[in-house]
């Protein structure tokens, strides 16, 4: 099990434990953290579960493939750190994660 911290465009925390094996998306949409739509369920052929990976995070999450990189060109404002939640696979060693949720999803 691990921690991850979703902060909302507004400021807002939630701390949600996740378990090992599911994604940073499915863990928002199960805990019901507001800004995470999904709306692929997870297929990465959208870019609704848009977050940005915190600085001390990016070298443990690794770089987008190049196909999340083609969804993420319909994300809004994206940014280094911008990431397809979906894609993003909980670890042991992410146990502290910390993402923050834009204020809107493509």
């Amino acid at each position: 099990m691990a921690k991850i911290t979703y902060i909302t465009h507004d400021g807002e925390e939630y701390k949600v434990d996740a378990e090992v094996g599911a994604t940073v998306m499915e863990t928002a949409v199960r805990a019901m953290v507001p800004g995470i739509e999904a709306e692929c369920g997870g297929a990465c052929a959208c870019a609704t579960c848009h977050v940005y990976v915190d600085p001390n995070w990016r070298g443990a999450v690794g770089k987008p493939s190049p196909m999340e990189e083609d969804m993420l060109d319909f994300a809004y404002e994206v940014e280094e750190g911008s990431r397809l939640s979906c894609q993003i696979k909980i670890t042991d060693a992410l146990d502290g994660l910390v993402v923050r949720v834009p204020e809107k999803q493509a």
